[in-house]
């Protein structure tokens, strides 16, 4: 027989028992729809990632300081209090490769504004902060240097700190209090949204690190030091050149360990991209299940096919079939079986996700690749599971298989 009349046929004896093969090819349709799915939600975070990862800054490099261990005990990556200011000021006057360099000095405070009163992280930064971050403000102006120099009582909001103490209102031109000092507020921030994690970028206000220093109490971390290159290939120069002056700064020798750690874009990148590859084969392996219930299914159903039409083989025989041709029909009907509920599949898989992605807000993308990936899954589980059914058919006697009663 031809492959396409071995198709036709396959298709006949299906919509004959249209049920109970729309029922056998469940389990199918749900892996398929489940590994379309799952690729989808972990392509969609690869791609959110890697869209916070840019927004972190152009051409980035991230100093924060080293591990803190007292005793024999680590506290922690970035415990370490090894970061200061004469550090900013050393990079600036002797690195060669970087464009702008920038303290973020961290505390908290309550922050208070009319009746209202939010709690928010502080950073204390430079006025380069914002070129370096690729930060933009939705009105007012970030900082200047006479902001900077003049120790200026100024701030600037992210726009969930704006919205707990002024609402919709423009909160530029009005006062807050932070630590007990009035800031002006100066400027209101693009919103940036959350970060992988979790953290919501926009619940800030930013303040001239000077500002932090000479007028509000508590402890003041220098939890990182932020440069940008001149240019993405230039990173690795920078790190390189940012390790030796920042060594030279804290005095530590020749075979003395770094008390900080220097990274930029792609090395955050990468670790990211690692843990949801990592979420994403997880998932993968989750869904690739249903596929394998769905080929015991279409395995059981063809044994019983087999058994049923054990009468049809013999004529067939008797006519002249080959038992290769026996072999070919009943593989191709369960190829084509768990063809059809991959087709079903990839369609529920491509709905399921616009459903998943209205309801949550994630980012979801359904790629060509996924859907080839899911329905070549699904036409293996067809070969892998028919070929015994198959293979048992053919090798029926034709004289028995006529006594078939």
């Amino acid at each position: 027989m031809t492959a396409s009349r071995l198709v036709l046929a396959a298709l006949a004896s299906i919509r004959r028992n249209a049920a109970r093969s729309l029922l056998t090819a469940l389990g199918v349709v749900i892996g398929v729809a489940s590994v379309v799915v799952m690729v989808a939600i972990g392509k969609g975070a690869e791609a959110e990632v890697a869209r916070q990862i840019a927004g972190l800054g152009s051409n980035l490099v991230v100093v924060t300081p080293g591990v803190d261990r007292k005793s024999g005990v680590s506290a922690g990556a970035g415990s370490m209090d090894s970061l200061k200011i004469e550090d900013v000021r050393k990079l600036s006057a002797e690195s060669l490769q970087a464009v702008a360099v920038t303290p973020v000095i961290r505390t908290f405070s309550m922050a208070v504004a009319g009746g209202n009163n939010w709690r928010t992280p502080i950073a204390g930064v430079d006025s380069s902060y914002f070129e370096i971050r690729r930060w933009a403000v939705r009105s007012g102006r970030v900082f200047d240097e006479l902001d900077i120099r003049n120790n200026r009582k100024v701030c600037i909001l992210g726009n969930t700190v704006a919205q707990n103490l002024f609402g919709e209102d423009d909160p530029v031109g009005q006062t807050l209090r932070l630590r007990g000092i009035p800031l002006e507020i100066v400027g209101l921030l693009a919103t940036k949204g959350q970060t992988a994690e979790g953290n919501d970028q926009d619940d800030i206000a930013l303040v001239p690190y000077t500002t932090v220093r000479a007028r509000m109490a508590g402890r003041q971390f220098i939890a990182q030091l932020l440069l940008s290159a001149r240019s993405e290939a230039a990173l690795p120069a920078l790190m390189a050149e940012t390790r030796s002056i920042l060594r030279e700064s804290h005095g530590l020798g020749g075979k003395a360990d770094d008390d900080f750690t220097v990274q930029d874009q792609s090395q955050i990148a990468e670790a990211a991209r690692g843990a949801t590859e990592v979420m994403t084969n997880l998932l993968l392996v989750v869904a690739s299940v249903s596929l394998v219930v769905g080929g015991i299914g279409i395995m059981n159903i063809m044994l019983v096919s087999v058994t049923e039409r054990t009468r049809e083989i013999g004529i067939r025989r008797a006519l002249g079939a080959r038992r290769a041709d026996v072999l070919w029909q009943f593989l191709v009907e369960a190829v084509v079986l768990s063809s059809l509920g991959g087709a079903l599949g990839a369609v529920l898989g491509v709905i399921v996700t616009g459903v998943v992605a209205s309801a949550t807000g994630w980012t979801t993308a359904v790629t060509v690749d996924s859907v080839v990936l899911a329905m070549g899954f699904a036409v293996g589980v067809g070969v892998f599971f028919g070929w015994y059914p198959a293979r048992r058919a053919a090798a029926l006697d034709p004289i028995e298989a006529l006594r078939f009663q």
